[in-house]
């Protein structure tokens, strides 16, 4: 089957959504997160009233479900020890323990950024000619920035590694407030603003456009609570600048609490995200 016409849905130069017809008379849906998440297009043939899934081959799902379960447990884990460390913080000595939680729950995000990311670089992609999906060759790597999964994936995979720098420098001892600011708090912030645009971008690709509410979608409110996550990881970031007047805080218990439930978030996500796989 030859597709004679294509209609084309996303926002800016992005595309999310293809549509086209069928030399038989039918449909051919693609859209770009169920293609990479589930390895999955819609067909309607001509006659027929109810659409049918057209699944990517076997090597094609067996691969997607795999990354899936890597980058959904690592978020889910990874929140939950960030949500422990902020506990800790909060409620006990913090110190060194809770900077160490951090640091192990920074890797796992590590992981799942990157699971994420090769996600988006080895999803299956719609076949011009027959109206389904083709499997791609194995790769560790690509440059896409054209693709809107791609750059959303892997904005979020550089933003865990900007988390790791804040991280690691958070274990040093002996820092000034000069350095605690420009080597644990701006990683931080630079980290949280990654993660925001990525969510953004994520927001747009899973409604074709402009973010607004789908609550009938899975992928939707993956989305919607990682990006609730990046809202508070900002606000816990903004509360964790060091005065130099003074030498504290600009609010403890709002860096605490912002980071515990933004984690909680991002686990909650990886909940989700573990039922969203082919």
């Amino acid at each position: 089957m030859s597709r004679i016409e294509r209609t084309a849905e996303g926002a800016g130069p992005f595309t999310t959504r293809l549509t086209w017809r069928l030399s038989d008379g039918g449909t051919a849906v693609w859209e770009s997160r169920p293609a990479r998440k589930r390895g999955l297009l819609t067909v309607r043939a001509a006659g027929e009233s109810e659409p049918r899934s057209r699944r990517a081959d076997i090597a094609s799902v067996g691969r997607l479900r795999r990354l899936n379960a890597v980058a959904a447990g690592a978020f889910a884990v990874g929140g939950g020890l960030f949500a422990t460390g902020a506990a800790v913080a909060q409620f006990g000595t913090g110190g060194a323990t809770g900077a160490w939680i951090y640091f192990v729950g920074g890797l796992f995000f590590n992981a799942g950024g990157y699971g994420s990311l090769l996600q988006a670089v080895n999803a299956p992609r719609q076949d011009d000619g027959t109206g389904a999906l083709a499997t791609r060759h194995w790769r560790w790597w690509s440059y896409e920035p054209g693709r809107i999964d791609w750059l959303s994936t892997f904005l979020l995979f550089v933003g865990t590694l900007v988390f790791g720098i804040n991280l690691l420098s958070s274990l040093l001892q002996g820092l000034s407030v000069q350095q605690v600011n420009r080597l644990v708090w701006a990683p931080d912030m630079v980290g949280c603003t990654l993660f925001l645009v990525s969510g953004h971008f994520a927001l747009v690709e899973v409604c074709h456009g402009r973010p607004g509410l789908r609550p009938r979608d899975l992928g939707w409110w993956i989305v919607a609570v990682n990006q609730l996550g990046s809202v508070l990881f900002l606000v816990a970031a903004l509360a964790d600048f060091t005065r130099p007047a003074t030498g504290s805080l600009v609010n403890v218990d709002i860096a605490n609490w912002g980071t515990l439930t933004g984690a909680l978030c991002f686990s909650a996500g990886g909940v989700l995200q573990y039922c969203e796989h082919p």
